[in-house]
């Protein structure tokens, strides 16, 4: 489930809250799925949001950045195998785009955090761009982009999301990263799709996640 802002402009001076999700009923068509998760239109609707993509053809490096110690143990294990298997679902999608994991600060595209915050009050002293002064307590995707392509994002992780739910929310996040930024509350896709608003039950991406992605990214 996400928690999304978008900075939408190279220098812009504040980070900007997006539509999180849309309501629906029913199954959707692949079509109308794809604009939903891209650019949060109802199905028959028009864009809440622009589209949002990374140059095509383009290597994302993705690096996991130390964790807090409040992850340290089995969360910490669980949040790097949780990375390394979300890389792994995404580069078997036939895309024009792939991603790779790199050292921490080691100039990453995307780079990932797992901060001691609970959501109840604002992220502070961390000293890092855009994470100080966000309230996360799930999961949070940040994406920063001028004339609709992205040029770097960020994902904050805090401890009120349960360990086993760091497999789906590792993959949506990281999807939802690469320009897919929103979500559906629909039951239908609860147990169907990384993009369910409600669930984290979905671990692997869904047939129309994977089409989407290959419709943001077609391969040439």
């Amino acid at each position: 489930m996400l928690r999304l802002l978008a900075c939408i402009a190279l220098l812009c001076p504040a980070i900007l809250r997006a539509q999180e999700f849309v309501e629906t009923e029913g199954l959707l068509s692949d079509e109308a799925f794809y604009r939903l998760v891209a650019c949060a239109a109802p199905p028959d609707g028009t864009c809440a949001k622009k589209f949002l993509r990374w140059p095509s053809g383009d290597q994302i490096r993705v690096s996991l950045e130390p964790l807090d110690r409040a992850f340290l143990g089995g969360k910490q294990k669980r949040a790097k195998a949780a990375l390394t298997r979300a890389i792994q679902y995404l580069n078997r999608v036939p895309m024009n785009l792939s991603l790779t994991q790199v050292p921490p600060e080691n100039d990453a595209d995307i780079r990932i955090y797992f901060v001691d915050t609970d959501g109840s009050e604002p992220i502070s002293g961390t000293g890092l761009p855009g994470v100080d002064g966000q309230t996360v307590a799930g999961a949070r995707v940040i994406v920063w982009a001028r004339n609709g392509v992205i040029n770097r994002s960020v994902i904050i992780f805090g401890t009120r999301l349960h360990i086993r739910s760091y497999e789906s929310a590792m993959l949506e996040e990281l999807t939802q990263a690469l320009g897919l930024l929103t979500d559906i509350r629909n039951p239908d896709y609860d147990d169907i799709s990384i993009f369910s608003q409600d669930s984290n039950a979905s671990k692997t991406l869904g047939p129309q996640d994977i089409k989407a992605l290959q419709r943001h990214y077609p391969q040439d």
